[in-house]
């Protein structure tokens, strides 16, 4: 599994990478191998203010449906509509064509509560 090093992660398989004041998220590689080719992606709306740990979309594959979870707490500034059409960026590249949306984080510090990737592959 492909897991870089310059990302944190979430127990519940999100990834996040900082972009200026903004949280770029997605699903891990382990979590896409483990659901298989996906059919759909469900995001969060522009706007909407999501808490760390609480349910921020659905991403659905031929096998199942699976939730999202916010790794950290904050405003949805932009999402990735690319999904719409072609929800298997999320397979092919889970960490740049498919990533799933950006966070306005309440406090950036959050993301240093994350799990790093030895810690996270530890977990697996």
């Amino acid at each position: 599994m492909n897991h870089p090093s310059e990302l944190k992660y979430a127990s519940t398989h999100e990834w996040v990478r900082i972009e200026g004041d903004l949280v770029v998220t997605g699903i891990s590689d382990h979590a896409q191998d483990a659901l298989g080719d996906l059919v759909y992606v469900e995001t969060p709306e522009v706007g909407q203010q999501i808490t760390a740990g609480q349910q921020a979309g659905v991403v659905e594959s031929v096998k199942t449906a699976s939730d999202i979870h916010a790794p950290v707490s904050g405003t949805v500034v932009e999402i990735n509509a690319n999904l719409e059409d072609d929800p298997d960026f999320v397979n092919d590249d889970p960490y740049g064509k498919g990533w799933i949306y950006k966070i306005k984080p309440d406090n950036m510090a959050d993301v240093e509560q994350l799990l790093s990737n030895t810690a996270y592959e530890a977990g697996l």
